[in-house]
């Protein structure tokens, strides 16, 4: 997948003018880890500029080595010269085989053409693909599930259960990494309660059922007031446009939703005289 740093020349130019290459420069300055889905993207971007405006122009094809032991471009067909030898490519294990990217520039568009560079060595048809880190995930928004109270009156009682429960439904969403639609799935694994009490949260991987077939619920020991905070963790997978391979997200993502305010009350009976529901209201109502 992308991520797997490759090795290359770095052009002095793209030192000189500052122009971020999505890599790591070694100490010396005198090389580049660039991976093949960020020079795809620089490739991808480029092509929607007119032919005759165009800064840089970018070809995939083979490395041949020539006799002084150089490294230079191959042709546009991805065939050597005569008598020059083109690098070997790695195993893809079926996957298609991603030939180095080259580029080169030009200062003006009336300027010539400067030498071909390698700015990658390529690899497999994945290593094209951008990958859905755990921090893109969590930047996501990701819609915070309805959190519901049962009784949901304002109060509860004391010595009696509070029943919470929230909606599993996965969410699906939208974005765009190096130029490439990504659908992502969002699916809530794990919830947590904090009851705003003193007593430990419960986590649990049930989201919950209504009365009285509950399985997630907290007794308040005292009268107060306070409010119930749900954390959601989410795992997810994503697909990208053009393929048809579901991946797994390398890490989770949380939500949070807080009830409103509610007051704990202690409630007590007793005997009385008459109807409390009578006129005038009994006086020891």
């Amino acid at each position: 997948m992308v991520g797997a740093a490759v090795v290359i020349s770095l052009i002095a130019s793209a030192v000189s003018t500052g122009r971020d290459l999505e890599g790591e420069v070694s100490t010396d300055r005198r090389a580049i880890h660039l991976n093949a889905a960020v020079a795809e993207k620089e490739s991808r971007d480029n092509d929607v500029v007119a032919p005759a405006e165009r800064l840089f122009e970018y070809m995939r094809t083979v490395a041949c080595r020539e006799a002084a032991g150089m490294w230079v471009v191959g042709n546009a067909d991805g065939t050597c010269p005569a008598g020059i030898d083109a690098a070997g490519q790695a195993a893809c294990e079926g996957d298609s085989i991603v030939l180095p990217m080259w580029r080169r520039e030009r200062a003006t568009p009336a300027s010539a053409w400067g030498n071909w560079v390698q700015i990658d060595v390529g690899g497999c048809g994945a290593d094209l693909l951008p990958e859905l880190t755990a921090e893109d995930f969590r930047r996501l928004p990701i819609p915070a599930p309805v959190l519901t109270l049962q009784p949901d009156r304002g109060w509860v009682l004391v010595n009696k259960e509070t029943v919470v429960m929230t909606d599993p439904t996965p969410a699906t969403l939208t974005t765009n990494l190096l130029g490439y639609d990504i659908q992502v799935e969002a699916t809530p694994t794990t919830y947590t309660y904090d009851f705003g009490d003193a007593t430990a949260p419960l986590v649990t991987t049930s989201p919950g059922h209504a009365w009285p077939d509950h399985d997630t619920a907290h007794v308040y020991g005292s009268p107060g007031t306070t409010s119930i905070t749900l954390t959601t963790t989410w795992s997810g997978r994503y697909l990208i446009e053009g393929t048809t391979e579901w991946r797994d997200v390398d890490g989770t993502a949380q939500t949070t939703t807080t009830s409103d305010p509610f007051t704990i009350e202690e409630r007590t009976s007793r005997l009385v005289a008459q109807l409390c529901s009578a006129t005038p209201r009994p006086p020891d109502c």
